[in-house]
């Protein structure tokens, strides 16, 4: 008995500290507050919707419908993870869209932060509302844990 009280305080307290080292990430994502570490949530909240800071859904530029991508990248709910994971970027050769387990060899990430190497400007295209930090912070997080298709 004594045992099983000893483990249970122990589980107990590890449940608490990790608990609180794990913000909570409606309190990071900003005008997306939905947004989580899933590449559905990444696709619905920052692809294809506009948020509340007034940043433009990428869908509008990265689409097929009607015109060419911009980049050649579709981020149209059928074709965005194929056109993104382990891709070659097509304004920046030798780059990779997106890199699993790697957020900072990771070219999207690059583009939406405005890394000084990039080709073409920051994303989205022109002053902003650029991705604030915390929706920032949610898709590294995503690339970090792998880059799932969930």
């Amino acid at each position: 008995m004594r045992h099983t009280l000893w483990a249970t305080v122990v589980i107990t307290a590890v449940a608490i500290v990790a608990a609180g080292c794990d913000e909570k990430l409606s309190d990071i994502a900003g005008p997306s507050p939905s947004l989580k570490p899933t590449f559905a949530s990444i696709q619905a909240e920052i692809f294809e919707k506009t948020d509340e800071s007034g940043r433009a859904a990428c869908v509008q530029c990265h689409t097929n419908v009607g015109r060419n991508p911009a980049a050649s990248l579709n981020l149209l709910h059928d074709t965005a993870y194929a056109a993104l994971v382990g891709v070659t970027s097509s304004g920046k050769p030798g780059a990779t869209r997106v890199v699993p387990n790697d957020p900072d060899n990771s070219y999207l990430i690059q583009k939406l932060e405005g890394s000084p190497d990039i080709a073409g400007q920051r994303m989205p295209r022109g002053s902003g509302p650029f991705l604030t930090e915390g929706q920032m912070t949610i898709i590294r997080r995503w690339i970090s844990e792998g880059a799932n298709n969930n």
